[in-house]
């Protein structure tokens, strides 16, 4: 996932406040690569990133007021036995610039953080400190994207995930646009990425299918 992809420029225009139309419609783009799939939410309209041809996705008759991440419409994305990931909410933050804050970590390729990250993104780098770790990478479409996790999110010390993405920030230029993608669950990290910044654009599921060559849900 380390090219770039026709969705890329729809995050980046999100990043500026430049939406697709508020129509109910859905795009259909080539599948991410790397047997990845997508569907991403916009206000009001729906962008799907899919192998499968232009019909056969309309005939699930998606749209972009909530059906593209309709239950029944990704597992048909995804076929049978394909893999669904979280529905997550799509934030857009802004790098702060140097000097960088954090050092890369060593030694946490068994992390699940770091895992995920390497399974579904590349160019992973890991980042932290006592606090926790912070993954920066190239992730859905190609973009830039930022995840962290605290070593002991049940430890008193309000702040700390707040601090924690503050100093990550730094790892990018000033004003290089960065995304989150955060499970709506997570009251908490949503909570500390939207204080430091990180404004909501949309929603997206990333999937992994598993159909035959063809194409069709096996």
């Amino acid at each position: 996932m380390g090219e770039s992809h026709p969705l890329l420029g729809y995050f980046l225009n999100a990043a500026e406040g430049k939406f697709p139309p508020v129509d109910g419609g859905v795009t259909v783009l080539p599948a991410l690569g790397n047997g990845l799939e997508c569907s991403v939410a916009f206000t009001g309209h729906a962008v799907v990133a899919t192998a499968l041809g232009d019909t056969e996705v309309r005939a699930q008759e998606p749209d972009g007021f909530g059906e593209s991440m309709a239950p029944g419409f990704l597992r048909h994305l995804a076929g049978p036995g394909g893999w669904i990931g979280c529905l997550d909410a799509t934030l857009v933050g802004r790098g702060s610039g140097g000097p960088a804050q954090l050092e890369p970590l060593d030694g946490v390729d068994g992390h699940p953080r770091v895992q995920h990250a390497r399974e579904v993104r590349s160019e992973v780098g890991v980042y932290g400190d006592r606090r926790g770790l912070v993954t920066l990478a190239r992730g859905l479409a190609g973009r830039r994207e930022l995840s962290i996790e605290l070593h002991h999110p049940e430890e008193p010390g309000p702040g700390r995930g707040r601090s924690l993405i503050t100093d990550a920030l730094t790892l990018l230029p000033d004003g290089e646009p960065v995304f989150a993608a955060v499970s709506p669950g997570n009251a908490r990290s949503l909570r500390a990425f939207l204080a430091c910044g990180f404004t909501p654009i949309g929603s997206e599921v990333l999937l992994r299918p598993d159909r035959p060559r063809s194409g069709r849900p096996a």
